[in-house]
């Protein structure tokens, strides 16, 4: 019952940042550089992980 419970908490945690995420996009307030370079280091950091067996 706990897990649930933090389970859901979390998901309302997500949902927030998301609508927020959302809302900051479209009144243009985001640097996509530096949105597309912290994108860009999580994909390089999976495929690493992938490629070498590490991590």
């Amino acid at each position: 019952m706990i897990r649930l419970l933090i389970v859901l908490v979390l998901a309302a945690l997500v949902w927030f940042a998301a609508m927020k995420a959302i809302e900051a996009a479209r009144r243009a307030d985001v640097d996509w550089t530096g949105v597309t370079a912290f994108v860009a280091f999580i994909v390089m950091a999976f495929w690493l992980r992938h490629v070498t067996g590490m991590g």
